[in-house]
């Protein structure tokens, strides 16, 4: 299993959101690259990125995105604003290694069969839900498209791996939602990456038990609760 620390960029500064709500935003450093860096150091095997401007259409954090992958050793995946063709080919030329395709899964499927055709696994989609329903457009809105509907949709295409996130845990440091993250694995035979609710190692355990293929850590990093040396000796 492999810890994903997280990276959310907004306006250029690294900070963690609420359950997704811009509006309950708080800023944890001022340099997402030395965090990358920092992580690094510490030992972790893959960084995940958000931009969280371009998942909103508020512009984008690309250049820090680009700094971040040439700064680093270790394989980058982002997200945030992948809308095109253009966008997937821009970002994995900065030497990303996978880009995750989120609220275009949903409005343009086609998208993801083209991008999985050029760039196979390099390719992931972000399956964010709400009550069992995956929401779009920067979390801010819900479809009436089932979270586990959405996987099979991707898998058939071609996708190896998926993001999964539970909204209403996610930021709240009150635990993952561990009965979705297992049907979502018992659901698809992809690769599936847990996030949303980490708050100890504890859960990163828990997790590992449901042979989840990732997890990502955010907020719990940052304020303390979990160690990231310990997270990836688990691991």
């Amino acid at each position: 299993m492999i810890i994903y620390p997280a990276i959310d960029i907004r306006g250029g500064k690294c900070v963690r959101l609420t359950q997704g709500r811009y509006d309950d935003i708080t800023i944890f450093s001022d340099n997402p690259v030395n965090m990358a860096k920092q992580f690094e150091k510490v030992g972790a095997e893959f960084i995940h990125v958000v931009d969280l401007d371009a998942a909103r259409g508020e512009g984008n954090n690309r250049e820090i995105i680009r700094s971040i992958a040439e700064s680093v050793d270790i394989p980058v995946q982002t997200g945030g604003g992948i809308r095109t063709m253009d966008d997937i080919d821009t970002v994995l030329g900065f030497g990303i290694e996978r880009v995750i395709i989120g609220t275009s899964a949903v409005k343009n499927p086609q998208l993801v069969g083209d991008a999985v055709r050029k760039y196979g696994k390099r390719i992931a989609v972000g399956i964010d839900a709400k009550d069992g329903y995956v929401a779009i457009e920067g979390w801010e809105k819900t479809s009436s498209i089932k979270a586990s509907e959405l996987a099979k949709q991707m898998e058939e295409m071609g996708v190896k791996t998926i993001i999964y996130t539970d909204i209403a845990t996610d930021g709240m440091l009150s635990g993952p939602n561990f009965f979705a993250m297992s049907e979502m694995v018992k659901s698809v035979s992809m690769d599936v990456i847990a996030s949303g609710g980490v708050a100890s190692l504890k859960d990163i355990g828990k997790l590992k038990d449901k042979e989840v293929a990732g997890v990502i850590v955010g907020k719990a990093i940052y304020t303390g609760d979990v160690d990231l040396a310990e997270a990836l000796k688990l691991a």
